[in-house]
């Protein structure tokens, strides 16, 4: 085991922001490819950026949640696909942290930049318990990072005694899976977010690990009794995601703004954009709501790592409310961007142009499973009545 040196936030922030102009001049291939580049994931690699979350003892940071945020921030200022990545395979590793100790000297034992891929997708139900551990089959969609992970992590519910099923973690090598390549969409093309298949694959005891402990963020003596810190997994799974977002839409407003003085207005007589009344408020306005973004996940953040600090486990209803402002983070992103780009005009949505792609990449993130379809705001509402919120879905 190996104890690296701790860089502070503000190193690890500045790294990240060195790394702004590679991310944005790999954007177009990150996006043509479907995945990130490799001098990009090694770039991140070698900052120490993807070893925020990976245990002290095996040469991770043990960073807290502002400093992931703020990380992934700057990443999303070059990439929004490659922030997100970094912002996934932080989480996974995190996740990976908590099984038992024969599982983390797996992974990291004799390589202390591997990487995690996690997903949370709905559990395989295609398990068998044999001597040992398990043998499962089943897909997972949706798996950001799992082109640039040596480690996947997936749910699977394995049958218990009683006749039940318990949802656990199950800890995969990259290797003895096939990746099916699924991932075509519109927008946040780089993450490669394909579907992961096993066929019959064995896990052993040491890479299983019950989800729900992670889940309320119950790690002490739990799970690993070993780790040192803690945290409620769903409030810091969103947090890269959403600094993904916020980097991305502080990219487009800062090339408006540049764009704006040396840009005409189309059937008007005014000298510039910026002598427009209709582009300042437009600004205004998607200044401000990138600002309350910014405002709302650092509140995320902090509440995540105040917990954690205190050794105590966040109570459902902050729990739910960490993910409604998760949600209305993405809104408020996305929101902000449209205005942008109308402000900017129609040669916006120009290929050559990148606030098409920071628009298409918003767009799809801010839509996650995690952020979308109303149920934040029911699993809220539902919590703030009393009524338990897991009744609707168990990603709280």
């Amino acid at each position: 085991m190996v104890t690296a040196a701790v860089p502070d936030r503000a190193e690890l922030v500045k790294r990240a922001e060195g790394l702004r102009e590679l991310l944005s001049e790999h954007a177009v291939e990150c996006e043509s490819e479907r995945r990130i580049a490799a001098s990009v994931v090694s770039a991140m690699t070698d900052s120490g950026l993807l070893r925020l979350m990976t245990p002290r003892r095996y040469g991770g940071y043990e960073s807290d949640m502002r400093t992931l945020l703020e990380v992934a921030t700057e990443l999303g200022r070059g990439c929004c696909s490659a922030a997100w990545i970094a912002g996934v395979v932080n989480a996974g590793n995190f996740a990976a942290s908590l099984f038992p100790p024969a599982g983390g000297n797996e992974v990291w034992g004799e390589a202390p930049d591997a990487r995690c891929a996690l997903v949370l997708g709905l559990p395989a139900q295609d398990v068998e318990q044999v001597d040992g551990g398990v043998v499962v089959s089943g897909q997972w969609a949706y798996v950001s990072g799992c082109l640039h992970a040596q480690w996947i992590s997936v749910l699977i519910a394995v049958p218990t005694a009683e006749g039940q099923r318990e949802i656990n973690f199950a800890l995969m090598r990259a290797e003895e899976v096939s990746i099916e390549d699924t991932w075509y969409f519109a927008g946040m093309r780089g993450t490669g977010s394909n579907t992961v298949v096993a066929e019959r694959l064995f896990v052993p005891r040491h890479r299983l690990v019950p989800y729900v402990p992670i889940l309320n963020g119950e790690t002490d003596g739990v799970v690993n009794p070993d780790l040192p810190y803690r945290n409620s997994l769903t409030g810091l799974f969103a947090i890269g995601l959403i600094g993904s977002l916020i980097g991305g839409a502080d990219a487009a407003l800062a090339y408006v703004r540049d764009k704006g003085p040396t840009r005409p207005v189309a059937g008007s007589a005014y000298r510039d954009q910026t002598q427009s009344p209709t582009f300042q408020l437009d600004i205004a306005d998607a200044t401000s709501k990138i600002d309350t973004a910014r405002l709302i996940a650092a509140r995320i953040a902090d509440t995540v790592d105040e917990y954690a600090r205190a050794g105590i486990n966040m109570d459902l209803t902050v729990r739910a409310r960490n993910r409604l402002e998760s949600a209305q983070v993405g809104r408020l992103c996305r929101e902000a961007v449209d205005t942008l780009l109308t402000a900017h005009g129609s040669s916006a949505f120009n290929e050559a142009n990148p606030l098409q792609r920071l628009w298409r990449d918003i767009n799809v993130g801010s839509r996650h499973a995690g952020f979308g379809m109303g149920i934040p705001e029911q699993v809220y509402g539902r919590a703030l009545v009393g009524q338990d919120p897991r009744d609707i879905s168990f990603i709280v």
